[in-house]
């Protein structure tokens, strides 16, 4: 089959790979010029390690990783440990495949290289999406018609191709922003900080870990406001972080005043669909279920969502597409609007304010932990999603 791929983000280019390797011809369409290095760090769980496996793609995302052995939750004013996960050698024994932690750029040129050039059109804005009852299209600012039996728009949470199909839904900001900066290894040595650690706080939260084995410490703080511009570049006014976290760990702090460029993003999600596709047009990644970051799982859905369209592919034969995106949905849908709740919970109480509510929390942390290797998201991590009756 044809298929046009909108968007070269790590959804699109999952895609692309995905179903180049069940034997689809495929055109990958994105309207930036050649990719520039955007975002920081990113988490990838089992549960998508797992596919990048089966993409033949492993070995070339986990060479540029970090393979955290655990996971510290901590207090937000002393640094005190609530809870420890298990991560490393143990959740590969359990899951089958690790849980690695690199940069955002890394992921995305290990997908971009398994594309060949020759299917990418950089530079191509899409206008239009089109369909009839036997093909797809897209239109462009150039003029052309791209003629295939399917479209995949992975256009980002600002997808234009999900207005396009369902209306004029906006991208909706979750009252959340956070400061991101990358600190070499030599800035950060001294602090005593571990490998990977999420520190709880009132309307706040700080998560750090390492990319590029190990040589950058990778720092997320999350604080709640009423109004931030979604953007990878926007940088915050001097000191601006630490004023923000005032009063935080002395580790904490230091970590924010070592940062060198420091940059402001507001978080925005989208609202729930109740269908991914129309015809012969179907969403995949932040376009069809944009989430909070709050349990690291928002590139790992996308990757799910590719692993599990190129499956319902498979067999299929042009006249199958609109059947084959019914079964696309219903294997996703279900499990990627869970993750969309889930993560928004997972921020709400990391937030908590100091009291009652904060130190029930942490006693419901500390006891699940005594009882669980491994952390409560970890419930999704063994979840095959090619086996339709395991993902069910």
């Amino acid at each position: 089959m044809r298929v046009i791929v909108v968007g070269a983000g790590i959804g699109g280019l999952t895609a692309a790979v995905s179903m180049r390797r069940h034997g689809h011809e495929v055109t990958l369409v994105e309207q930036t010029p050649p990719l520039t290095e955007l975002g920081a760090g990113i988490q990838l769980a089992p549960n998508a390690t797992r596919e990048l496996r089966r993409l033949g793609l492993l070995d070339a995302v986990a060479a540029q990783s970090a393979r955290p052995a655990a996971v510290s939750f901590r207090s937000w004013s002393d640094g005190s440990e609530i809870c420890s996960y298990a991560l490393g050698r143990a959740v590969e024994e359990e899951f089958g495949a690790p849980y690695l932690q690199l940069h955002r750029a890394d992921l995305r040129d290990a997908l971009a290289a398994a594309v060949p050039p020759r299917l990418v059109r950089l530079n191509t804005l899409v206008t239009e999406i089109g369909q009839d009852d036997r093909s797809a299209w897209v239109s462009t600012a150039g003029g052309e018609r791209l003629v295939a039996d399917l479209v995949v728009a992975a256009d980002g949470i600002r997808s234009a191709a999900r207005q396009r199909l369902f209306g004029t839904d906006e991208a909706v900001f979750s009252q959340t922003a956070a400061y991101r900066a990358l600190l070499p290894v030599d800035e950060v040595a001294d602090v005593g900080l571990p490998d990977y650690g999420i520190w709880l706080g009132p309307g706040r939260h700080f998560v750090h870990y390492w990319l590029r084995r190990g040589e950058l410490l990778n720092v997320v703080a999350v604080f709640g406001t009423q109004v931030a511009q979604e953007s990878w570049t926007a940088q915050a006014e001097p000191g601006e972080q630490l004023r923000a976290f005032e009063g935080w760990d002395p580790r904490v702090l230091t970590v924010l005043e070592r940062a060198g460029q420091v940059f402001r993003w507001g978080i925005y999600t989208r609202t729930p669909l109740t269908t991914w596709h129309t015809g012969r047009v179907a969403l995949l990644g932040d376009s069809a279920h944009a989430m909070v970051p709050f349990q690291a799982q928002g590139a790992a859905q996308a990757i799910l969502d590719a692993a599990v369209l190129g499956d319902c592919l498979r067999h299929a034969a042009p006249s199958d597409v609109p059947d084959a995106l019914d079964r696309y949905e219903r294997r996703r849908l279900p499990q990627a609007t869970s993750m969309q709740a889930r993560s928004t919970r997972a921020g709400e109480e990391f937030h908590l304010p100091d009291g009652p509510e904060a130190r029930e929390r942490n006693a419901r942390m500390a006891a699940y932990a005594t009882e669980h290797r491994f952390m409560p998201v970890a419930t999704a991590w063994g979840v095959d999603v090619l086996d339709e009756q395991a993902a069910s």
